[in-house]
């Protein structure tokens, strides 16, 4: 499966992008990141030639609300308990951060103790991300084997349909928006299952972070302060090893070494992706990224893939 990851779309690059592609249509697209706003996708299908379907499955989950309350009644419960286990995970989080920057920023005459002490810290950041990550995959194994979304007379209405446009697409484009909003209808629908080998996908912002095999939510520069980065939920899994980063140079403190450098050792071996505006990134057909891409450096600096 080909990836395209862009940069932000606000002076949009997405026609010259599938022209440079040679696509030609019909295109699928998700744009339920943007919630009720998802029917205002005319400028998306005049940018791919007027040769767009929109999944609509912001508007297909609303369908399934409202047909199979039950069932909407299970997955709220479920993103409640999401959502407190975010806070618990936050809550250790930002202790350890917190405790790495002062053991970074305090004056240790021994260059050895202070170097075993801060790679001690970063190791328990790096546990409490991947003890989140299971317990939220244990949370939506256990929901999925309870609830059985396959069984589900709604839901597999809008999955055939969904499958459906999926197969007569060339390609497939994915928007910004809200990121646990898109990665919920995704799963719900079962979009990743149904896409072909040969599918091209196209994504940025929210829609990049979804195809990745982690969600890392940031912001350094939140009207309230820096926030500590969080490891929200497992993605598609199509884009491994990468950490898609929108957006960059406005929510990350690039210019910060010391910052960057914990957040880059903290996810790698993944390479942390800067997503700024203007950018785009053709991955490998092996899913890797090519030479030249913006990533951090594990010393906090901005390098480029080899």
């Amino acid at each position: 499966m080909n990836v395209t990851l862009l940069g932000p779309q606000r002076r949009p690059r997405l026609a010259s992008v599938v022209r440079s592609l040679g696509l030609h249509g019909p295109f699928a697209t998700v744009t339920a990141g943007w919630q009720e706003r998802e029917p205002d996708d005319a400028e998306l299908d005049q940018l791919l030639d007027g040769q767009s379907r929109n999944l609509g499955l912001w508007t297909r989950w609303q369908d399934v609300i409202e047909r199979d309350p039950e069932f909407a009644a299970a997955h709220q419960q479920r993103r409640a308990v999401l959502e407190e286990t975010q806070e618990c995970y936050l809550l250790g989080l930002d202790h350890a951060v917190n405790a790495l920057l002062e053991l970074e920023r305090r004056p240790i005459r021994h260059a050895e103790v202070r170097d075993a002490a801060v790679r001690e810290a970063e190791w328990v950041i790096r546990k409490l991300d991947e003890r989140h990550l299971q317990r939220t995959q244990a949370i939506h194994d256990e929901f999925h084997d309870r609830w059985r979304l396959h069984e589900r007379e709604a839901i597999a209405h809008h999955r055939a349909e969904t499958a459906e446009i999926l197969g007569d697409a060339t390609a497939l484009v994915i928007t910004g928006g809200h990121v646990g909003v898109l990665l919920d209808v995704l799963h719900v629908f079962n979009v990743r299952p149904a896409m072909r080998d040969t599918l091209q996908l196209i994504a940025w912002s929210a829609g990049a972070m979804a195809l990745a095999d982690r969600v890392v939510l940031f912001h350094d520069r939140a009207a309230h302060g820096p926030t500590v980065a969080e490891v929200y939920d497992a993605g598609l899994g199509i884009v491994r090893d990468i950490v898609a980063l929108p957006h960059a140079r406005r929510r990350l403190r690039i210019d910060d070494a010391g910052r960057m450098g914990v957040f880059a050792r903290r996810f790698a071996p993944a390479q942390c992706l800067l997503l700024n505006d203007g950018v785009r990134v053709d991955l490998t057909p092996e899913g890797a990224l090519p030479p030249g891409a913006q990533v951090l450096g594990t010393d906090g600096t901005l390098e480029e893939s080899a």
